[in-house]
Parts: C-alpha cells; structure tokens; sequence
C-alpha cells in the first residue's frame, strides 16, 4: 500500500512538471521607435565650400597688397 502511495505521488509529481515546464510563457513586447530629424550639414557641395574657403584665402592676400601698396589718395 505505501509502495501505491509512493508511486502515485511521484506519477502527479512527475506530470504537474511536466505540464508546467512545458506552458508557452507570454511575453509582451514592446517596439519603441524613435524619429529623429536630420538636418543637412550644408545645401552646398564639396566643391563650392572648398571654393569659399580658397576664396576667402585670396581676399585676405589681396587686402594684405593693397595695403602694402598703400594708398594714393
């Protein structure tokens, strides 16, 4: 009789594990989506920033001779 008892205890056992173990657990999931706005560093091409940038450079070594040359007024 206690060899029935024991045995039964360990069959419940066994399926409550069993049937425990293999529940699908519900997850939820969030999806966070973040906009972010980008901005466009120039509306200029490489080629007319470096034209600026050497135009510059020019105006200052103009500005330096004519003021080398002085003034004849």
């Amino acid at each position: 009789m206690m060899k029935k008892i024991i045995l039964m205890v360990a069959v419940v056992f066994s399926t409550s594990i069993i049937f425990v173990s293999c529940r699908e657990t519900k997850t939820e999931t969030i999806e966070v989506t973040k906009e972010v706005k980008v901005e466009a560093e120039e509306s200029k091409g490489a080629m007319e920033r470096a034209a600026e940038k050497v135009d510059a450079e020019v105006n200052e070594e103009i500005d330096k001779a004519i003021d080398k040359i002085g003034d004849d007024n």
